[in-house]
């Protein structure tokens, strides 16, 4: 069994209810999740100019190869409305595997850690609920949180067990 770290988030339609389904729908397909964080509202990244984003992470523990983790997240994102228009628009949902194992992988249509982790605050905060202390490209998650700017994110609930 690994363990993997997986990023969550949308801005269309009822995002907390689809990030919900979106974790029943990874466990039903092999990613038993171990940690949820809190869902946090966050300012939109890339193209600015768009509703702000509902984003939560998971730790997870699989069978599942990398690839095949991968492959879970992108069905589960189809099944759930998400459409590839507009990079970095708005979306029904978006599923994002950060981290399988500590392996450092680097394939076509996969790339670990993902390579924008320790870039996004909106990321790196829910994910410093869950696991501070993850060591995820060379510091910690926690370590990474303090060298970026977190502002304008608002955690919208409080921590939820899986």
């Amino acid at each position: 069994m690994a363990e993997a770290l997986i990023g969550l988030g949308g801005n269309l339609g009822d995002v907390a209810a689809t990030l919900d389904e979106a974790i029943r729908r990874l466990q039903a397909g092999g990613a038993l999740v171990v940690a949820r964080s809190s869902n946090w509202k966050t300012p939109p990244w890339g193209l600015t100019e768009q509703p702000a984003f509902v984003n939560a992470c998971v730790a997870v523990t699989t069978a599942l190869s990398p690839r095949g983790l991968l492959d879970l997240c992108l069905a589960t994102e189809t099944a759930l409305g998400r459409r590839r228009e507009v990079k970095w628009g708005p979306r029904a949902i978006d599923l994002d595997v950060l981290d399988y194992d500590g392996r450092d992988i680097d394939e076509p249509g996969l790339r670990l850690p993902h390579p924008f982790l320790t870039e996004r605050a909106f990321v790196l905060a829910p994910l410093a609920e869950i696991a501070p202390d993850r060591v995820v490209a060379g510091a910690t998650v926690a370590e990474h949180l303090a060298k970026v700017d977190a502002s304008g994110l608002e955690r919208i609930d409080p921590t939820v067990s899986p």
